[in-house]
């Protein structure tokens, strides 16, 4: 009896030692579990709190890095940038802002030009990155894609270039006939002449400043403001009214066709003036004793019908180089023949930002030495108030939004020969 109560009491200590054994090695092991190791520092950061929805409504591109320059955090943009690649940050310059700024503590930035991915082309990516500290383990970057800003500026610059110079043409010129009129005032012939040329040049210093007036206003205004249905026919009537004279002096005949009482949607002076300088352009690179024609007709577009407008000459074409850029401001084909005709190069830019703001298109076909035809792509009245307010604005793109190249304009039949 003494000696099974013994054993008895024996088994119970022995069974209370191993609970109490097994309770300390648990409770050992989950605090192991949750002390920090190396590991965890590098493989699990955490955001602090705020961080990540402050980062998903920002504009610029976000990256965030942690002590092992592993990206915990990046923006969609800064993957379409091509910054973040396989985890990785993949812009060395800007690897190493985000090491000093984690070793010093220093916000840094820094613009660079990026490679453009895909493209094929050399263009390079402008941007600007801002490296900051977020805390004790994580640096932030900040990257602003600043292309389009540069493209802009790069435009307006050389706008403002370019009127300065065709400014100072006439303006130049103006100040030395005064001159010569002054030094000839003994000579009736002498000043008869210089005068002519002071009212040429005069002319062409009008003509000027009223296509930057023009282009200037075809640019800020919404031509829906004063939008109204516009007869075709009477688009294409007050076009060869205009140029009439021009035509007449180079024995050069008009003629109109295709299909009447056709209705477009939009500021009639606006559609007026692209409409213009479109035949005043074919009447003034033509050849004499040639031949202008202009048709309008109604072509089917899966958006709702659009009205063609296509002016055709006979003059002396238009190269393929030429093609490219015939749209920017105060670029001329032929700039002596310009200089003969008065033509500022602000013809042609101005068509385009009417069209575009109407929700249409331009679009030109030509050949060296065999004419060209440019063609009025614009939505039919009914349908256009829609086409129009979805169409973006044209703003200052010169160098993209070049033309686009067509098949020659089919003949229309039994054109209207005007005198």
């Amino acid at each position: 009896m003494d000696v099974n109560a013994a054993v008895a009491a024996a088994a119970a200590i022995a069974g209370v030692l191993t609970g109490v054994i097994a309770m300390l090695a648990f409770r050992w092991s989950e605090r192991d579990q949750k002390r920090p190791t190396r590991t965890s520092l590098h493989t699990d950061p955490v955001l602090p709190p705020g961080v990540d929805t402050v980062l998903s409504v920002l504009r610029s591109s976000a990256v965030v890095l942690d002590e092992a320059d592993a990206v915990v955090k990046a923006s969609s943009a800064a993957y379409a940038l091509g910054l973040v690649r396989g985890g990785k940050l993949a812009v060395d310059p800007m690897l190493q802002m985000a090491r000093d700024t984690r070793r010093d503590g220093e916000i840094r930035q820094v613009e660079l030009d990026l490679p453009r991915r895909g493209t094929g082309r050399g263009e390079a990516l402008a941007v600007s990155a801002r490296v900051a500290p977020l805390g004790s383990r994580l640096v932030l970057l900040l990257v602003e894609d600043l292309t389009e800003a540069r493209r802009i500026e790069a435009v307006r610059r050389d706008f403002v270039a370019n009127v300065s110079h065709e400014l100072k043409t006439p303006v130049g010129a103006l100040s030395l006939l005064s001159e010569a009129v002054m030094d000839a005032s003994d000579d009736p012939e002498a000043v008869q002449r210089f005068a002519g040329r002071m009212q040429i040049e005069a002319t062409r210093l009008t003509n000027l400043v009223q296509e930057l007036i023009d282009l200037s206003r075809v640019q800020n205004d919404d031509p829906l403001e004063d939008a109204e249905p516009v007869r075709v026919d009477e688009l294409v009537a007050e076009a060869v009214d205009r140029c009439r004279h021009q035509a007449g002096t180079k024995q050069i005949t008009m003629a109109a066709g295709g299909t009447a009482d056709l209705h477009v949607w939009g500021n009639r002076g606006q559609l007026a003036a692209a409409l213009g300088n479109l035949v005043e352009n074919a009447v003034n690179y033509s050849p004499a004793r040639t031949r202008v024609g202009i048709a309008a007709r109604r072509v089917n577009a899966p958006g709702g019908d659009m009205i063609e407008l296509a002016v055709t000459d006979q003059g002396i074409g238009i190269s393929d180089k030429d093609k490219e850029r015939i749209f920017e401001r105060f670029y001329r084909v032929d700039p002596a023949r310009s200089r003969q005709t008065g033509g500022t190069g602000l013809g042609l830019a101005i068509v385009k930002h009417v069209v575009a703001s109407h929700g249409g298109e331009v679009t030109v076909w030509s050949a060296e030495g065999q004419g060209s035809t440019f063609t009025l792509r614009l939505p039919e009245a009914g349908a256009a108030r829609d086409r129009a307010t979805q169409h973006p604005d044209p703003d200052l793109d010169d160098e993209a939004g070049g033309p686009t190249e067509s098949s020659p304009y089919e003949p229309l039949p039994a054109p209207e020969v005007l005198p």
